[in-house]
Parts: structure tokens; C-alpha cells; sequence
């Protein structure tokens, strides 16, 4: 795994730029950020552990008892701010070796949104190949989740 100097996800966590437009929450365990632009869609989170660690194999024991009430935190916002009707959790680690989730929002009524097919509609986002959500709403979603979410109590 790469350690925290060389991880794209730490210095995300540093970048006081990407800080401001994305960022939501932070307490002393996770960050909770909005897909950084070209954004797949409005609502597509990221729910990131604050210590650079490859996944839960990794957790110490305080992180793992706030683990599931934190997913779930970050769930009911994506189902809030957006109205999807499901929210997908996708967390591969290869990309970055750090741990983050994609919350991404389903819509039934949308095919782009369904299983796989929010892969390619990724992909193609992209590769410029499909619409990325506007900056502004990305940006208005953001400002509205910030008055929603508060960082758990249960880790400060």
C-alpha cells in the first residue's frame, strides 16, 4: 500500500481548495466529500476513513465500532439530498489504496444509474463521452449538506 506522503486521498484530505468545494464533513475518524469535478452525478459521495488505511481489515477497534453508523449517516443524506431511490456503496481501493466509499445515488427511473451500468457511465463521464454533472449543482448540493450533515457524536 502507499503510504500516506505518496496517497492521492490524503492529499485530497490537505488540499484546502478541494477542501472548500467539496468537503461536507470531517471529524477525527472520516471525511465525507462530494465526487470532485466532472462529478458522475450530483450526489455521488465519498465517504473517506480520516487515517490513511487500505479498508476495514485494517480499522482499529474505535473505527470499526463507527463504521456502520457513519455508512449509514452517509447514506440517508445522499437519499436526502437527492430523492434516489437506493444508494450504491462501491469500494474498490485500487485507484487510491485508502479507504473511501462511492455513495452513489439510484435512481429507477434513470438506466445510467443501475448496477453496473453507473461503471460505464462513469467511464464515460470520463472520457468526455457522457455529461458530468453541472459544477453548479455539484456545488449547491454541497452548501445544502453541509447545513444537514454534522460529524458524529459517537467519534468527534
Amino acid at each position: 500500500m502507499k503510504s500516506a506522503d505518496s496517497c492521492g486521498v490524503c492529499a485530497a484530505h490537505g488540499d484546502a481548495e478541494l477542501c472548500t468545494r467539496y468537503e461536507i464533513g470531517r471529524s477525527r475518524l472520516w471525511l465525507l466529500r462530494h465526487h470532485p469535478d466532472p462529478s458522475p452525478l450530483p450526489g455521488w459521495l465519498l465517504l473517506d476513513s480520516l487515517r490513511h488505511l487500505g479498508g476495514p481489515g485494517d480499522f482499529e477497534p474505535e473505527e470499526a465500532l463507527a463504521w456502520g453508523s457513519e455508512v449509514q449517516r452517509a447514506c440517508l443524506l445522499v437519499k436526502t439530498l437527492t430523492g434516489c431511490d437506493r444508494v450504491y456503496i462501491i469500494g474498490f481501493g485500487e485507484g487510491a489504496r485508502h479507504l473511501h466509499l462511492h455513495l452513489i445515488p439510484r435512481f429507477s427511473s434513470d438506466s445510467a444509474t443501475a448496477a453496473w451500468s453507473v461503471a460505464d457511465h462513469y467511464r464515460a463521464v470520463e472520457r468526455g463521452e457522457a455529461m458530468a454533472a453541472e459544477p453548479v449543482d455539484v456545488a449547491e448540493l454541497v452548501q445544502k449538506a453541509r447545513m444537514i450533515y454534522a460529524p458524529s457524536q459517537q467519534d468527534g
